[in-house]
């Protein structure tokens, strides 16, 4: 299912954070979105699942203006995962993926055969099994990162929001999330710091800096060169290489070149 945003303007504090932000995200495709500290990145996806009304503007899934919708029919057709999951004691994983079957549930609120082959089936898509019957706070980041995306899984949502689903991951764990996340065939937004690994995961790219989007398209198209420099303030090239991925390369001193001057948003 498509997700569009449409002339967004967010303020907080009195302090304009987003400016006529407008984006796509195809059906199925996967698109990051990235920018310096401060650029609007996690606000913005705020307001694609529904936490942070827009002042204006609109968010659509599927054609839906998603504030149109009831609480949850939105929570139905849209998943998050943030960077914070929190610690919850005294719930096991298999109880923290089923709440992703919250929106699906009637006025009586009992899980169906159909809730759990869903959460079966997100547990082993994201290769959780063996952790069903864990404390979820008892895992590693890295199984916590698995788990609250098989809780987004089980959702079955139409689109996928990930606020930097890959911190404080080993590089392995990061691959294996990554290559995942393709594997949902999901509509998917994902905020992500590190570049290389977007330019890896993602079918486009869209740049936000001063909360305002700078460029969007292609991996290629916009992780320029000039990109690079003005918005995030290092000298470096990407390229594709013979084995069909798309590498930046860092300039031996990737700091000469004069830093963005911004002003902080959220």
């Amino acid at each position: 299912m498509r997700l569009t945003v449409e002339q967004l303007h967010i303020t907080l504090d009195r302090q304009l954070i987003l400016r006529d932000v407008a984006l796509e995200v195809p059906p199925g495709a996967v698109v990051g979105l990235v920018g310096p500290n401060g650029s609007g990145k996690s606000t913005l996806l705020r307001a694609v699942y529904r936490s942070l009304r827009p002042r204006t503007g609109v968010v659509r899934v599927g054609g839906d203006d998603v504030w149109t919708l009831s609480s949850r029919d939105a929570a139905r057709r849209t998943a998050a995962v943030l960077q914070d999951g929190g610690s919850v004691s005294g719930l096991s994983v298999t109880e923290i993926v089923t709440l992703g079957r919250t929106p699906h549930h009637g006025l009586l609120g009992r899980d169906s055969a159909d809730d759990h082959r869903a959460v079966d089936d997100s547990l082993r898509k994201c290769g959780a099994e063996a952790l069903a019957d864990r404390d979820f706070a008892s895992l590693s980041g890295g199984e916590r990162q698995r788990v609250l995306l098989a809780r987004a899984l089980a959702q079955r949502p139409d689109v996928l929001v990930l606020d930097e689903l890959t911190n404080h991951l080993d590089i392995r764990a990061r691959f294996e999330l990554l290559d995942l996340i393709r594997s949902t065939g999901t509509t998917t937004l994902a905020v992500l710091h590190d570049l290389d690994l977007a330019a890896r995961l993602c079918d486009r790219i869209i740049v936000l800096d001063e909360g305002s989007v700078v460029a969007a398209g292609k991996v290629l198209d916009v992780l320029t060169s000039e990109i690079l420099a003005t918005v995030f303030g290092v000298s470096a090239d990407a390229a594709r290489h013979p084995d069909g991925v798309v590498r930046i390369t860092y300039a031996a001193d990737p700091l000469n070149t004069k830093r963005p001057t911004r002003t902080p948003a959220r």
